[in-house]
């Protein structure tokens, strides 16, 4: 009874019910993928699953038209992230914001391109707004892998990361953050790997991916994405009585 309130919970909220989408429609296109190419008999229903993923990634696509707003905020308020201790972060997380932005826009003129709201070629807003995501996952990447670096040093001074904490919650609080931003690195990888097969063909492996693929790798981020989220529900929670 609790996991179903926690998941109707969930599902009250925008993130939710996007995350939920996205897995779905992941899910359906990893098994469908997998029965139109391994399972000549089951091929029809591999197509109805392809199809529904396709519907529930253009779902997605249409409830991003009113992303920009909540993204300015965001990039605002961090601003030069003046903030940030350690330079590399803060740079690295302003371009992020920066392509963050700069990809809501090609992909809404993308989508009114295929809807034939605009008369533009539809391929090079796609092109442009999977380049900005696909920057936005490496520097996501690179700032995950530095925060790793700085939070293993810290780890072992942990004299030095919280002064007053007890020497064993300071351990655990590390260790903590360094799962989280590993389990980051590993699903922006993921979904890169995928931005890439969506770029032009010519571009690495543009276009190499069979639909199973697609479907794995986008799975795996949309899991680890969720078990992310149940984490920081947990952990807040628990802050919250303690």
């Amino acid at each position: 009874m609790a996991s179903l309130s926690g998941l109707a919970s969930a599902l009250e909220s925008y993130r939710g019910r996007d995350r939920l989408i996205r897995t779905l429609g992941y899910c359906c296109q990893l098994v469908g993928g997998v029965l139109v190419e391994q399972c000549p008999a089951k091929s029809d229903m591999g197509t109805r699953l392809l199809a529904l993923s396709a519907q529930l990634s253009r779902c997605r696509t249409v409830l991003r038209l009113f992303d920009d707003l909540a993204m300015f905020a965001y990039t605002k308020q961090y601003g030069l992230g003046t903030e940030e201790e350690d330079l590399f972060v803060r740079w690295v997380s302003v371009l992020g914001n920066l392509a963050d932005q700069l990809y809501y826009p090609c992909e809404h003129v993308a989508w009114a391109a295929d809807a034939k709201i605009l008369r533009v070629d539809a391929a090079h807003w796609w092109a442009l707004s999977t380049a900005f995501w696909g920057l936005s996952l490496l520097l996501g990447i690179a700032r995950s892998l530095w925060m790793v670096l700085k939070l293993r040093r810290r780890l072992r001074s942990p004299t030095v990361a919280f002064p007053g904490w007890p020497p064993r919650s300071k351990q655990r609080t590390l260790e903590a953050q360094i799962r989280l931003e590993t389990l980051t690195v590993l699903s922006n990888l993921a979904d890169l790997a995928n931005a890439v097969h969506w770029l032009p063909p010519g571009v690495l492996w543009a276009g190499c991916f069979p639909p199973w693929l697609v479907g794995l790798l986008g799975t795996v981020s949309s899991l680890l994405s969720v078990y992310q989220a149940v984490r920081a529900r947990d952990n807040q929670a628990d802050a919250a009585s303690s």
